[in-house]
């Protein structure tokens, strides 16, 4: 399996819409490193689809070692 990319080692703060589908970047190509842009079409790493249940900023891991995916739940702080 690839090698996931940590271009973010802190979570990013993203207002997202309630039943909106978003895609949280596992591979770590996409730009910002969160949100999924397609980047991971060069590698066998899928992003994930997730949905919220309301309109609000959120936090969402940029170091891909949380356990609550998408979302920071401190590992980052941790290593």
């Amino acid at each position: 399996m690839q090698e996931k990319i940590i271009k973010n080692k802190n979570p990013t703060k993203v207002h997202l819409e309630k039943d909106k589908d978003y895609y949280w970047c596992a591979c770590g190509l996409s730009k910002n490193g969160t949100l999924c842009d397609g980047s991971h079409k060069t590698t066998n790493i899928m992003p994930m689809k997730f949905t919220v249940q309301e309109d609000k900023f959120y936090f969402l891991c940029g170091c891909k070692k949380t356990s609550k995916k998408p979302f920071c739940d401190g590992s980052h702080s941790k290593s």
